[in-house]
């Protein structure tokens, strides 16, 4: 027996007492983080909001299997907030109906989630009748059975099936009304129920993954107050998108008694908050950098450099040496080399030799490694 075959599927409950201790780390994470934010300054804020949404972009299309541009989408996302000197590149309509969706949840939080607002954003995501070679309904509930399904064809494995078609609109009022009159739960705590009860609905007949963490996002930010994006959940989800897909079928085929899928739930975000935090130490640590040394002169090709190490603090991109400079600042190697020596005599950067080659490393306030991973580059 599926959930929504119980009867008054919808009144949930839950084990206050193993959620609470996990819902004030997240609530204090939460507020701790948007602290710091708040004292960055509106450039700084702009950038990590910027990242913030690039990655919840990406990665709630990456939990579906779509893989989409990150520099496509920091584009369309740039244009869209009007943040100066972006690179502005033309965007296939894919990334700029994900990108609609998620910039209306996460900046107009205040706005109720209506019915209308609910298609338009279906519309968004997929403009003509057709997703790839399927042809789907566009903008309206759907009109026929949803089974969520793994598999090859004759071996296929059913994960869930969702309510008959004929209950949908019922269905969907009674959410809708939900969303807009519960006003009693920790916001945090409704926003994972309404994405459990979007899903479980499944209203549309592609997208439902998508729009379900468009409202998760929407009533974070709500919770938040505040349209500064400081982490991003979609981002840990694909992290954890296996996890993520077993506790909602588990749920779904559960009692009303969603206490393990939010206690995982609480947990998932507790994680992004963490990891958010230890990205918003190199957003400071970068601004302190800069502040430092405002007063020195450098030219354009030591700053690219200098930003493009901050930036990709988290990845796997290789020392610095004169041959990666000289590549990524498209010029010389003596040039290069005439650079970085020139960072050294500032003490913006210092020197570490491994056996006949040298290293450099950007001299960090926090004695942060920049780079941090190294390959055999």
């Amino acid at each position: 027996m599926y959930i929504h075959e119980r009867e008054h599927w919808t009144n949930f409950t839950w084990d206050n007492d193993k959620l609470s201790p996990i819902l004030s780390s997240v609530r204090y994470l939460q507020g701790r983080l948007l602290g710091r934010m708040e004292s960055l300054g509106f450039e700084f804020i702009e950038k990590a909001t910027l990242e913030s949404l690039i990655l919840d972009v990406v990665d709630t299309s990456r939990i579906e299997g779509e893989f989409l541009n990150p520099e496509l989408v920091r584009s369309s996302i740039a244009r869209k907030m009007g943040i100066e000197n972006a690179e502005f590149l033309n965007t296939p309509r894919n990334i700029e109906g994900i990108v609609d969706v998620i910039l209306d949840a996460t900046q107009n939080f205040e706005q109720p989630l209506t019915e209308t607002r609910l298609l338009g954003w279906h519309h968004s995501l997929f403009e003509s009748d057709y997703n790839g070679y399927q042809q789907i309904v566009v903008a309206k509930f759907r009109s026929g059975g949803m089974k969520v399904v793994s598999g090859n064809f004759g071996r296929e494995k059913i994960h869930f099936e969702a309510p008959s078609a004929d209950r949908v609109s019922h269905e969907m009022e009674q959410f809708l009304n939900w969303l807009t009159n519960e006003n009693s739960l920790d916001l945090v705590i409704k926003s994972m129920i309404a994405h459990f009860w979007f899903v479980t609905i499944h209203p549309f007949d592609d997208g439902n993954g998508r729009i379900a963490r468009a409202i998760l996002d929407m009533i974070l930010a709500k919770s938040d107050n505040s349209k500064i994006r400081f982490y991003s959940l979609s981002n840990q989800i694909f992290k954890e998108h296996k996890r993520y897909n077993d506790i909602i079928e588990k749920t779904q085929k559960g009692t009303q008694d969603i206490t393990l899928y939010l206690e995982w739930f609480l947990g998932c975000f507790e994680r992004a908050l963490l990891s958010s935090e230890q990205n918003l130490e190199i957003i400071l640590d970068k601004a302190h950098f800069w502040d430092i040394h405002k007063s020195i002169n450098i030219n354009d090709r030591q700053r690219l450099v200098v930003n493009y190490f901050y930036d990709n603090y988290t990845k796997e991109v290789g020392f610095l040496r004169t041959s990666v400079y000289a590549k990524l600042a498209n010029c010389s190697t003596d040039t290069a080399l005439r650079d970085l020596q020139d960072l050294v005599s500032k003490e913006m950067i210092t020197t570490e030799d491994k056996g006949k080659k040298t290293n450099y490393l950007i001299v960090s306030p926090k004695g942060l490694r920049i780079p941090k991973l190294t390959s055999n580059g």
